[in-house]
């Protein structure tokens, strides 16, 4: 009964060691499945350390029986061996690590307690090791500790790997009778008092995370419910208005000594403690702040003096400072004041409410930005863009998202691209042949992600004619005129091909597809009067008779092409109703420009 309790003593220190980790950023990265390989490292350092200062504090055994000291410090006798605390440190490197960390826990340990000497130095010191093992093993069989390894299951996963050390002891120690006479000596009291170690760790380390699950579960309900209500008082961005009653609903729905908001360099809202001098309008008095939006990164003030206001008595005595950003810029903070005697800095709650209230500002300027997009702007991109293609290419990726993600990720940049090119069209009068046909790339990528192998697009370019300015979005109606309409009812693969080639100071640009083409007598109506879509909801033309289907070896005179130019943007607008979409060629000299 004397050694159990010298050994319930010694497990308390080991224990308290093993207590402070749990207070670590480690532990909870180790608990969340983060930790990195140098983390494990040194964990199992950590712990080998401390499973030496087990061996240290342990209790001499010797022939005439235990001995009254408290410190080993010297090698043991040949006859003498040691009862400690040792395994609780080592299994529990186990449990947290795994068993890379264990065994590393383990060697060092049973390495030290092999120097140590003694007739069980080699056996304790294998077992040592094996128990750090072995422990790695069992924390991975039942899943991660917070979430499955019960108190019971930690005292019975070490009783077992206690008795294994006593085997151990029993096959490995010489002489045999001395090593069956220490292990019907110190196996009951060990395996009690390290078994009630660990599982003692285990229970408070779950009631440290259940607290802290609780606390950010708390924080979280409180930024959802302040953000909901702050969504309507933010729809006209950040001012002193919207931040006055944002910071009173913070106030009331979390009890902090005092709420504020500020900009970038005045405060908008101060609501408790404080606001005889922090007042809307005035600049930013205190240096948290000023760091917090310089920086772009949360601030901690734990007291008074890491606040630095420039109030001589300001009573604001402890502080967290989340920066506020809209459409990605840093626009000011949101600052929550506290008592640190009486809470914990509330740093889940400050980030998630930055977090909405950022958010919300965003929405709030896309919102407004949208509200003032010119409605020229929006009829040309309405103009440009077929309902039925944005609809099939987005029902395209939802497919691709259960089939390829990566593919997936990759037509929605496609897309993304296509649908920005149309929208800055309207704000330019030539582009060059490049980016047109990279618009093409754009549009023929997601549409060849939605046909696959029946689709096959060629490109024959000239580096010469990359240069030749063409209107924008000349290109693309065209090829997708051949698409819609030119392979329409075809049954084979179908084929595009996309040339561009110089030719005496020409450019030359076409668009070819190996479907049925068009009526020879709807052709031959064309250029004489408007033509009416077959059946087609909306869609662009291009009507002209100076590149319609041109001829083989036809070039377009200088004189010609240089107004076409202009005239081809207006007409993709104004001919819009007309819904024709024939294929043709189009030749322009090299080197037009405005």
């Amino acid at each position: 009964m004397n050694l159990l309790i010298l050994l319930v003593e010694r497990v308390g220190v080991l224990i308290a060691l093993a207590f402070l980790f749990t207070r670590s950023a480690a532990f909870r990265r180790m608990v969340e499945g983060r930790m990195q390989p140098a983390e494990r490292l040194w964990l199992g350092l950590a712990f080998g350390l401390s499973g030496v200062l087990g061996t240290y504090t342990g209790v001499v055994i010797g022939p005439e029986g235990a001995a009254p000291a408290t410190l080993v410090g010297t090698p043991l006798l040949p006859e003498e061996a040691i009862a400690n605390s040792r395994a609780v440190s080592v299994i529990l490197a186990g449990f947290l690590g795994g068993p890379v960390t264990g065994l590393i826990a383990g060697a060092l340990a049973g390495g030290h307690r092999l120097l140590l000497g003694g007739f069980t130095g080699l056996a304790c010191g294998l077992a040592t090791a094996s128990q750090g093992l072995v422990a790695g093993f069992l924390r991975r069989m039942p899943g991660r500790m917070h979430s499955t390894l019960s108190p019971g299951s930690a005292l019975l996963a070490a009783a077992v790997l206690e008795i294994m050390q006593m085997v151990i002891i029993l096959l490995v120690a010489k002489p045999y009778p001395a090593a069956l006479a220490l292990v019907r000596m110190i196996a009951l009291p060990m395996i009690v008092a390290n078994s009630l170690g660990v599982a003692f760790f285990v229970v408070a380390a779950r009631v440290i995370l259940d607290a802290e699950a609780a606390r950010e579960a708390d924080a979280a309900r409180k930024a959802l419910a302040i953000a909901t209500q702050t969504l309507p008082i933010l729809e006209q961005g950040l001012s002193p208005d919207s931040a006055l009653e944002a910071a009173r609903l913070i106030r009331s729905v979390t009890g902090m000594a005092a709420v504020a908001l500020t900009d970038t360099e005045r405060i908008l809202a101060h609501v408790g403690i404080g606001d005889d001098h922090h007042r809307p309008g005035a600049r930013l008095f205190t240096a948290v702040t000023r760091r917090a939006i310089a920086e772009d990164r949360t601030q901690v003030a734990a007291d008074a003096a890491a606040i630095e206001c420039d109030h001589p008595h300001c009573p604001l005595q402890a502080a967290v400072v989340v920066p506020l950003h809209e459409g990605g810029q840093v626009v000011g903070a949101l600052k929550l004041y506290f008592n640190p005697e009486r809470s914990r800095a509330p740093l889940e709650l400050a980030e998630g409410l930055g977090y909405h209230f950022s958010t919300q500002l965003t929405l709030a300027r896309a919102q407004r930005q949208a509200a003032l997009l010119d409605k020229a702007e929006i009829r040309a991109l309405q103009a440009q863009i077929q309902p039925h293609f944005l609809f099939n290419a987005l029902n395209t990726v939802m497919a691709l998202i259960r089939l390829d993600a990566g593919k997936a990720r990759e037509v929605l940049g496609h897309l993304a691209d296509f649908l920005r090119r149309n929208l800055q069209s309207t704000q330019e009068e030539t582009v060059p042949l490049a980016r047109e046909i990279e618009h093409v790339r754009n549009y023929l990528a997601v549409e060849e992600a939605r046909f696959g192998d029946r689709l096959t697009v060629t490109y024959a370019l000239d580096p010469a004619a990359q240069a030749v300015p063409l209107p924008p979005l000349t290109l693309q109606p065209i090829v997708e005129n051949a698409l819609v309409h030119g392979l329409k009812g075809v049954k084979r693969p179908w084929q595009i091909a996309i040339r561009a080639q110089v030719n005496g100071g020409q450019a030359e640009i076409s668009v070819s597809d190996n479907g049925r083409g068009i009526d020879p007598d709807r052709l031959a109506t064309l250029l004489d009067r408007p033509a009416a879509s077959r059946g087609i909801q909306s869609g662009l033309a291009l009507r002209t008779p100076y590149i319609l289907m041109a001829p083989e070896g036809f070039r377009l005179p200088v004189s010609v092409a240089y107004p076409l130019g202009l005239a081809i943007t207006a007409a993709i607008v104004i001919l819009f109703a007309l819904k024709v979409r024939p294929n043709f060629g189009i030749l322009l000299p090299q080197g037009s420009d405005d």
